[in-house]
């Protein structure tokens, strides 16, 4: 996973982006996988880019997608 690169204080730790989904740990150590099929392929590509400029992820799970995750992985 790719350490979240977020200056301000942040729910999300790190990241891994897949082709159609992306992983995300939050900093209790959590980590949801999100796919193109549980939240919608443009939800994954928000959060694909915002996963990479650092900026807006947590915000934008809590606003848009938080329980639209295909797993809790650990």
């Amino acid at each position: 996973m790719q350490r979240y690169k977020s200056t301000v204080n942040s729910g999300v730790l790190a990241y891994e982006i897949g082709e159609d989904r992306i992983k995300v740990k939050f900093l209790d150590g959590t980590v949801y996988l999100y796919t193109y099929q549980s939240a919608g392929e443009e939800n994954i590509e928000q959060m694909k880019a915002l996963a990479e400029k650092g900026r807006g992820l947590t915000t934008f799970i809590n606003q848009s997608v938080s329980d639209q995750y295909a797993i809790k992985v650990s």
